[in-house]
């Protein structure tokens, strides 16, 4: 036990006070002198204090005369309830990390809305999202071998559990990911991301249906915002096409999928956010390139791009290597803020990118709006906010 003395600080274990009495040692000559008096505890016989954490009492007072005995105060509290001081480098530390997750979400956000430009302005000179896909995914798996054939990234270490528990999230990234793109073809980029915001009402039902899980009652209320935004922004939609709606709804639900796989395949894998997803973006690769050549095929490839080299020029070589190099290192910087963040923070974050996506979007290529539109994309990504709460 410590005492905080206001005239003298004496150190004493915790069974002396209760258990021991010392005799009081007389005193020396002048005002030289050592004292180890008894300490009697008044009114203090049935306090349940545990001795095995320090204790602080606020004051002992008679202390330094011989004359008058010693007299305790019992306002005691226990030492972990006392004022903590945060060393310096760790409040250090805190802010370094929140910068760099801050730094994080901007690029992320920024690849993001450039991604989104630059695929439309491609799907619209050249409609066949299926090679637009395929070259997405392809660059990237080209920039991550060289990366590690450079040693600017270290090669992951996989054995064939791993590839084998990451094909069914390679199948679903794969659909999400066209499906997508279809989406953008058919449509516009804000309301491809306005129906893709309804991805958590897809999460909960699929999670409770399939999986069995349950959510708490703020859960399933904030779907209802979702699932009513979603409904009104495509029902007032300007230029709405079946094909794109759906393209988004599908994507949703691949994607909700990918996420419940890669959970459950990825438990004590050590494979960093980054090359987890170039190990994705290959073999997602592998399965896309085939029912890319079966549905399109090399002969449409060629005439779309003869066509839309004699509408857009050489440029339009820039805005496919642009989509396809912003694509990857958009998601690649989204799987590295996972690392380092809450999946809550993540879907936070997730949800003020679609914010950012939607408004550039509607800037940038002058897409019509009404209001009536605009609120049922507000209601929507408010309820996914909700909903990320709620999940808390």
């Amino acid at each position: 036990m410590i005492c905080s003395a206001k005239q003298a600080v004496v150190s004493i274990a915790g069974s002396d006070v209760f258990t021991r009495r010392r005799s009081p040692v007389p005193a020396l000559a002048s005002n030289r002198f050592s004292v180890a008096p008894s300490l009697s505890v008044p009114n203090c016989k049935s306090f349940g204090i545990s001795t095995t954490k320090p204790l602080h009492i606020t004051s002992i007072k008679g202390l330094g005369s011989f004359n008058q005995r010693p007299s305790i105060e019992c306002q005691a509290y226990e030492a972990d309830k006392s004022p903590i001081e945060i060393p310096e480098e760790q409040v250090r530390s805190e802010a370094a990390k929140k910068l760099k997750i801050g730094i994080y979400f901007a690029t992320w956000w920024a690849l993001n809305v450039v991604f989104n430009i630059y695929n439309k302005k491609v799907l619209n000179a050249f409609p066949y999202p299926w090679l637009t896909s395929t070259l997405s995914l392809a660059c990237g798996s080209l920039m991550m071998l060289i990366s590690w054939a450079t040693r600017i990234a270290e090669t992951p270490k996989t054995d064939l559990e791993f590839w084998k528990t990451l094909f069914p999230v390679a199948v679903a990234h794969t659909i999400g990911h066209v499906a997508a793109t279809v989406s953008m073809s058919k449509v516009a980029v804000s309301f491809t991301h306005i129906i893709k915001s309804g991805e958590p009402a897809f999460s909960v039902l699929v999670s409770r249906f399939l999986l069995g899980e349950t959510f708490p009652v703020p859960v399933y209320l904030s779907l209802l915002p979702i699932i009513g935004g979603c409904a009104l922004a495509a029902v007032t939609e300007l230029n709405f096409n079946m094909i794109g709606f759906m393209g988004a709804m599908i994507s949703n639900l691949a994607f909700v999928f990918r996420n419940i796989f890669s959970k459950k395949g990825m438990k004590g894998k050590s494979v960093s956010g980054m090359n987890y997803y170039a190990c994705l973006s290959m073999l997602s690769l592998l399965i896309l390139t085939p029912f890319a050549i079966a549905v399109e095929g090399p002969q449409m490839w060629a005439a779309g791009f003869e066509n839309a080299i004699s509408q857009i020029g050489p440029q339009f070589i820039w805005w496919v290597a642009a989509q396809s190099i912003f694509y990857h290192l958009y998601n690649q910087v989204s799987y590295m803020s996972l690392d380092e963040i809450s999946p809550l923070t993540f879907s936070i974050g997730n949800t003020m990118k679609r914010i950012s996506v939607i408004v550039s979007s509607i800037i940038i290529f002058h897409t019509p709006v009404q209001p009536v539109n605009a609120l049922g994309a507000a209601i929507a990504i408010l309820g996914t906010f909700l909903y990320s709460q709620a999940k808390q």
